[in-house]
């Protein structure tokens, strides 16, 4: 009778189990921290091309005014008026003298909407608001 000597199984040996739960738990987290969206950016705007834009860099908060292409005034997904938006600025710029605001029009609204936005927004005291473009490949 032949017996065979007993293998010692005191081996080193990785839990799965650990390892997979913590990439399922990763692989939810960044699919979750994805998913979070400004809701200005979310807007169906069709924005005009330009050769020369680049992502606007802001150590403050910047305001973000949409002007679809029916020429409606529309901050954080809510419809404004001009008056609501005059007084939503003036009173941004109250709390920040350095405020920023980026206007982004659709590329078919008429460029009067954009202009009524501007006015607004000068008024109201913005120093040099910006117009948000894409860049023209």
């Amino acid at each position: 009778m032949i017996i065979k000597a007993k293998q010692d199984s005191s081996g080193i040996s990785i839990e799965m189990t650990p390892l997979i739960d913590m990439v399922f738990l990763l692989l939810i987290f960044f699919l979750v921290a994805t998913t979070f969206h400004q809701t200005e950016r979310e807007m169906q705007i069709a924005l005009p091309f330009a050769s020369s834009s680049e992502p606007i860099s802001t150590l403050l908060k910047e305001l973000v005014v949409n002007v679809d292409a029916e020429g409606q005034i529309i901050v954080s997904g809510r419809i404004l008026e001009p008056d609501d938006l005059k007084s939503m600025v003036t009173d941004a710029v109250t709390r920040n003298p350095d405020q920023k605001l980026t206007v982004r029009g659709d590329k078919t609204t008429a460029y009067s909407n954009i202009v009524r936005v501007l006015d607004i927004a000068k008024a109201a005291g913005i120093q040099e608001p910006y117009l948000d473009t894409v860049l023209n490949d």
